[in-house]
């Protein structure tokens, strides 16, 4: 079901969330979350549809905002604010309300985004393009519990990534760190097997490739070696190496989605390591909400030695 409201207000939607719940028959509120997505009417879509893919295993409110431009100067002063409600089949398993802000209105979107977060529950704010340079004291960022960015958006990803070490605040993320837990998870079961001193680490990638710096910098603390970076043509990660006293330890994934792991003195193995889309990282990051400790260790580069 869909409701579009015209020059709007935030008590308006909510009465219509109302309505279209009880038009339904699912007057009661079940969702767990309210997640606030930041984004342009570009990457809107996407945006939405992995949200509500999401929403399958975290059913949220979702409150998409897009500061939009009025096409004459005069209408550019006037504030305005458009929604469109989606509930039921039309919005996963919880519900939608697209924002469209116009004027001043969108130089106070929190002022809107407040009154429509579900009482008691987390909130979390998603940029998938264009987020802030510090995104826990941005308006939007300052009502969430967790924030997420995704340093693959921009045009110079590493320097995003210098960018998120200065202004770095518990809760917040990165979509590039979420794409690496199941070279993370393969590494830790490798060095379970191996149990042998680490003594180098490699680490292959296309170039600029910010979760191959932030997995660089993860083994580097943890490991407490350095860790050489070397470009390929990718796509993304395509290979880990640990150097150890009984030989080298090598995750590699050249292409497609299956990578092959090689332990000293044992036949290599083929195993599943594919590139997630969007709406599974989403998902993983919805299931904690609490500070990530190993992204701040990741982002600095910094920790005890100790293996993975």
């Amino acid at each position: 079901m869909k409701i579009d409201l015209t020059d709007t207000t935030a008590s308006k939607i909510n009465k219509a969330l109302v309505r279209g719940r009880r038009a339904i028959g699912t007057p009661a509120v079940g969702m767990v979350l309210t997640m606030v997505i930041v984004t342009d009417e570009e990457n809107a879509y996407d945006s939405i549809k992995a949200a509500e893919d999401a929403s399958r295993e975290h059913p949220s409110r979702t409150l998409v905002v897009i500061k939009r431009h009025a096409r004459t100067p005069r209408e550019r002063t006037r504030p305005r604010l458009d929604a469109e409600i989606r509930v039921g089949s039309e919005a996963g398993t919880g519900e939608t309300v697209v924002l469209r802000t116009f004027g001043e209105v969108s130089d106070h979107a929190d002022s809107v985004v407040l009154p429509l977060l579900l009482p008691d529950a987390p909130v979390v704010v998603w940029w998938p393009v264009d987020a802030p340079d510090n995104p826990a004291k941005d308006p939007l960022g300052a009502l969430a519990q967790r924030r997420i960015t995704d340093m693959y958006a921009v045009e110079h990803p590493l320097d995003a990534l210098e960018a998120r070490v200065r202004s770095y605040a518990p809760g917040d993320t990165d979509l590039a760190w979420t794409r690496l837990t199941p070279w993370r998870s393969m590494l830790a079961a490798a060095l379970d097997q191996a149990r042998v001193k680490i003594t180098s680490a490699v680490v292959e990638s296309e170039a600029e490739n910010p979760s191959a710096e932030l997995l660089a910098r993860w083994m580097e603390a943890r490991l407490g070696v350095p860790a050489e970076r070397i470009v390929t043509a990718g796509p993304v990660v395509t290979a880990v190496r640990l150097g150890t006293t009984d030989g080298e330890i090598v995750i590699d994934r050249p292409e497609g989605p299956l990578a092959t792991l090689t332990l000293p003195g044992q036949p290599p193995r083929t195993l599943a390591l594919k590139v997630r889309p969007t709406s599974e990282l989403i998902a993983e990051e919805l299931r904690r909400l609490d500070a990530d400790e190993m992204y701040a260790i990741a982002l600095r580069g910094e920790g005890t030695k100790e293996n993975v």
